[in-house]
């Protein structure tokens, strides 16, 4: 009999009865489910279901039925994860925990974020999964006092593991001069045999590796042994195993040779001993060369000030950042750094963002402007307002976006997780194969043989290389790019954008400065050109489109004073509708007046040839009649035509999707060498040209603007320039922090070289298991009288994750298209 689980969801969406019913409809629909029932008041679900049905299922049918659970997101810091396998076992009970709905556990990062249906678990479940799974657990905090704390147990870790790699050094040095030097020098074994004697220096080296083994050397069999014993072997008991059979057949050798066979009374006391100071040493450069992978998320930390100037009963005092408030009123001194987000009441200067939106030019600030917590103030004093603070700054969110982004699994990561799943117990297979292959079928002595090349397997497995080859590569690289002013929101687009064939764009503020100037006009007879601008700027100062603001400024610049304006209406894809003066006034494209049955006749030819010019027309009616046609230009950007040469270098194929007119989206297509054009779209129809253009390959599309927010969701990676609206924001993969497009250019340089890093890495990571461990299992032997030391094996392991960790730093250096 199946096991049943009872378990509560919040649900959303919630209004009436007949939800709940429909509700509980599509959750008893649920093969599995047993009992459903919805509690309206408190928008609270209890199912009673076992196998097949599971949070998942049951999530997808709330959703389904269109009351989705509230789900919660948490990033909890983990120790004691050493390799892949470490990673697949945790993701696993993490995974299999009631109400969680998804699990991304990161090597590189020590951490793991859950996604976990509310009601059906809390954190303090989640985290007692992770303690009972042998992976103590804790959540992440990213207040600057634990921030600081977390960076001072990594620097006191790194240090301690140092301290051990030394001391088990200097202990390791006598027993390896001992041994190997009586082996390959005769002076040696001389001198040994004459001034201590064979007894004696066994006894010597085992008092030495015992120190080693069970001093610096006790964590791989504090953490290894119990695993082992729990049937979920990893990277530790590999180790713990492998020195332990080296130590265990020495011992028996010391103090009861009479019980080996004649020939094989041989001591292994330094290969344990050299074992454990590689290993050691490995972890130290490792745990180094981690701490650097996450440069990028600490200096972005760290651009945040300690204190800030602030009023306080009028008078001007210095108090810890802990204590500012949204609405405190701050000031701010020359060169010193903007404490948080704010906007300028009193003052002049201007201020460095590089760190920021990687722009490299500083920023005028003077009253009314918006002001980035962590930016440099240049030689003028200004003060602000406090407008947000804490995790609600810019900075903040920056940072969560890009731990996000490095938290996430790729989809490249799935054949790892499948292959490091089974890797540990098939090393040990191999191990015990290979030690019974040497016993049956081996030289004499036999028994020796079978030790080495054993010990070897279960030493030069490397498990910790394959866990670590993804998320180094995902964490610098998305570290470089926060740098650089590219944020990746979801880190999975850091691969989709690499299988991406076609970039679409969209104009307006885009390709463009989005900021139209008016620079053509006609009227109808009758009419004068004032008296219209006069009642257009009126209607379209009601609304926030870049070319509105464009009809307001040019009455702002003739000092008009606007009338009253009544029932405005956006009309999405056509234009305005407002009442001036009890008049009916209509401003937008030419599709707005053939809707409306206006006749444009008068003004067509002049509007298509302003069209074709890439000018965008605009036509004015009032009570029905056209009486006016105003052109609004909107300059390009200087970047862009480079931006589009270097994508088109780059193999890809470059839209434009605009909602402006055939004739000006034409002109703009060939100023730029622009691939595919669609023009004269609606929002919607946006999202029908993003997926026409998904051709044989995934779509790229750029854009600012609210009416972008569906195509940049339905993009295979949506791009947004932060510069634009939130809801633009909010809808994108990847995020520009400034207006400039070279970002774009940023976006993709990064996404192909973390791809081929982490390409790089798996291919070492692998090649090198699978080729070694042959090697190490005496392959080699029988053709050339080679055997690998287990001292070898346990340096080449070492090695291999420093290799990984090392090749995934290289994308530190990775240039920025500012740079020449």
């Amino acid at each position: 009999m199946n096991h049943q689980t009872v378990s509560s969801f919040q649900i959303q969406g919630l209004n009436c009865a007949s939800c709940a019913g429909r509700a509980e409809k599509a959750l008893n629909a649920v093969a599995g489910v047993t009992t459903a029932s919805v509690n309206l008041a408190a928008e609270v679900a209890q199912v009673s279901y076992s196998a097949p049905a599971n949070t998942t299922e049951i999530l997808d049918a709330l959703s389904g039925a269109g009351y989705p659970a509230a789900t919660q997101q948490v990033t909890l810091e983990i120790e004691g994860m050493s390799c892949a396998s470490c990673v697949g076992r945790l993701d696993k009970a993490l995974a299999a925990g009631n109400g969680v709905v998804d699990v991304a556990v990161n090597l590189a990062a020590e951490t793991a974020t859950v996604r976990y249906a509310l009601k059906a678990t809390t954190v303090d479940e989640i985290i007692a999964i992770a303690t009972v799974a042998g992976y103590p657990a804790k959540p992440k905090s990213d207040t600057p006092s634990e921030t600081d704390d977390r960076a001072l147990r990594k620097a006191s870790e790194i240090t301690r593991l140092g301290w051990l790699t030394l001391i088990a050094a200097l202990l390791a040095l006598p027993v390896f001069a001992i041994e190997m030097g009586s082996h390959f020098i005769p002076g040696v074994h001389h001198w040994v045999m004459t001034n201590i004697g064979l007894q004696n220096s066994r006894l010597l080296q085992f008092a030495l590796t015992t120190l080693v083994l069970f001093g610096p050397g006790l964590r791989f069999y504090r953490i290894g042994l119990p695993a082992l014993l729990k049937g979920a072997p990893e990277m530790n008991a590999l180790v713990a195993l492998g020195t332990s059979a080296a130590y265990g057949y020495s011992v028996v050798a010391t103090f009861l040779p009479q019980l080996l066979p004649n020939g094989t009374n041989n001591v292994y006391f330094e290969a344990a001993a050299v074992i454990i100071v590689l290993i050691l040493l490995g972890r130290y450069l490792e745990a180094r060369a981690k701490g650097r992978t996450g440069e990028a998320i600490r200096k972005l930390a760290g651009l945040t000030p300690k204190t800030a100037w602030v009023e306080r009963d009028g008078d001007v005092v210095e108090r810890p950042i802990d204590d500012i408030v949204q609405g405190d009123i701050l000031h701010l001194r020359p060169g010193e750094k903007i404490t948080t987000d704010g906007v300028v009441l009193s003052g002049n200067s201007f201020v460095e963002e590089s760190m920021i939106t990687g722009e490299p030019a500083p920023v005028q600030k003077r009253e009314g402007a918006t002001l980035v917590g962590g930016t440099i103030n240049g030689e003028g004093a200004l003060t602000f307002r406090a407008t947000e603070v804490g995790a609600n700054t810019v900075l903040a969110q920056i940072i969560q976006m890009v731990e996000q982004a490095q938290g996430a699994k790729l989809p490249i990561q799935g054949l790892v997780d499948k292959i490091t799943a089974i890797f540990v117990p098939a090393v040990l297979v191999a191990a015990a194969l290979t030690f019974a292959l040497w016993l049956t079928f081996g030289p004499d002595p036999a028994l020796s043989f079978a030790l080495v090349a054993g010990v070897s397997v279960l030493i030069i497995a490397c498990p910790c290389a394959m866990g670590l080859a993804t998320p180094t590569s995902i964490m610098v690289g998305t570290g470089r790019a926060a740098e650089m002013g590219v944020l990746f929101r979801k880190g999975d687009a850091l691969q989709m954008l690499q299988e991406t064939s076609v970039v679409a764009l969209d104009k307006t503020g885009t390709l463009t400065e989005g900021r139209p100037e008016l620079t053509d006009y006609t009227v109808a007879k009758g009419y004068l050109f004032d008296d219209v601008l006069r009642v257009a700027a009126a209607v379209e100062s009601a609304s926030e489109h870049p070319i509105a603001k464009a009809i307001v400024h040019a009455a702002a610049e003739k000092n008009m004073t606007l009338p009253m304006v009544s029932d405005f209406t956006s009309i999405t894809g056509y234009g305005v509708r407002a009442v001036v003066d009890d008049k009916q006034i209509l401003i937008g494209a030419d599709r707005l007046l053939t809707r409306e049955g206006i006749a444009q006749e008068a003004f067509q030819a002049q509007g298509t040839q302003l069209g074709l010019s890439g000018k965008t027309p605009l036509y004015v009616a009032i009570d029905g009649v056209a009486v006016a046609l105003i052109a609004v230009s909107d300059p390009i950007k200087k970047t862009t035509p480079a931006v589009i040469k270097t994508l088109h270098d780059l193999g890809l194929k470059v839209a434009m999707i605009t909602g402006d007119n055939q004739g000006t989206a034409k002109a703009i297509a060939h100023e730029l060498g622009i691939d595919h054009i669609v023009a004269e779209v609606l929002p919607g129809g946006k999202v029908d040209a993003v997926n026409a253009l998904r051709t044989g390959g995934k779509i790229a599309y750029v854009g600012d603007g609210i009416n972008d927010a569906p195509a940049l969701a339905t993009a295979d990676v949506g791009i947004a320039i932060g510069t634009g609206t939130d809801v633009a924001i909010e809808a994108a993969d990847v995020v520009l922090m400034s207006g400039d497009l070279n970002g774009v250019i940023n976006a993709f340089d990064i996404s192909q070289r973390s791809m081929r890093n982490i390409k790089q890495n798996l291919f070492w990571a692998f090649g090198y298991n699978v080729v070694l461990i042959p090697v190490a299992a005496g392959l080699l032997y029988p053709l050339y009288g080679v055997l690998l030391s287990p001292m070898l094996a346990a340096g080449a392991m070492s090695l291999s994750s420093v290799f990984v960790l090392s090749n995934a730093l290289r994308l530190r250096w990775a240039p920025s298209a500012h740079q020449p």
